[in-house]
């Protein structure tokens, strides 16, 4: 998809971020905290151990859960419907959601040493860390396709309104 996106193939977007990207999230996040899990039980005692991965990634679940079941059940079909008056503000909301999910995604490089496996990593270990680094890459373009591609068509909209 290119970056510029014409009001008409909004629609086609946020189906294409509900199929690719929420359907996705919810494939990688639990394993992937099953796996953080595993790996700070196994290897408790282990210098390099990432201590409050599993945690973190449980509580992503949750809360991309909530973010996404919002676009689907609220923003993706008002958008779908070319926008209504005072869509900025869920819109503003999800851009909120969206710092959070970057702040976690700091959190995930800081407590994996920025994914860096240490020596002698078991094969959970390197799983784990090879899964982090593909939800990393499909959460943040998600996030970039929502941002800087699908939203501003509706918030300029919003504001010509005004």
């Amino acid at each position: 998809m290119s970056d510029a996106v014409p009001t008409d193939d909004a629609c086609e977007l946020t189906r294409h971020i509900e199929t690719r990207y929420h359907a996705r999230h919810r494939q990688q996040l639990p394993p992937l905290a099953a796996m953080a899990e595993k790996i700070e039980t196994v290897h408790a005692g282990d210098d390099h151990l990432p201590i409050g991965l599993s945690d973190l990634l449980r509580r992503m679940i949750g809360e991309m859960e909530v973010h996404m079941k919002k676009e689907e059940l609220i923003l993706f079909p008002a958008i779908r419907k070319g926008g209504s008056p005072g869509i900025e503000n869920p819109i503003a909301a999800m851009r909120a959601d969206h710092d959070d999910h970057a702040t976690e995604v700091a959190e995930i490089r800081q407590l994996t040493g920025n994914l860096a496996l240490p020596d002698g990593a078991c094969r959970t270990w390197i799983a784990l860390y090879a899964g982090l680094e593909e939800f990393i890459i499909d959460l943040e373009e998600h996030m970039r396709l929502e941002n800087d591609v699908l939203f501003p068509v509706f918030e300029t909209r919003s504001a010509n309104d005004v």
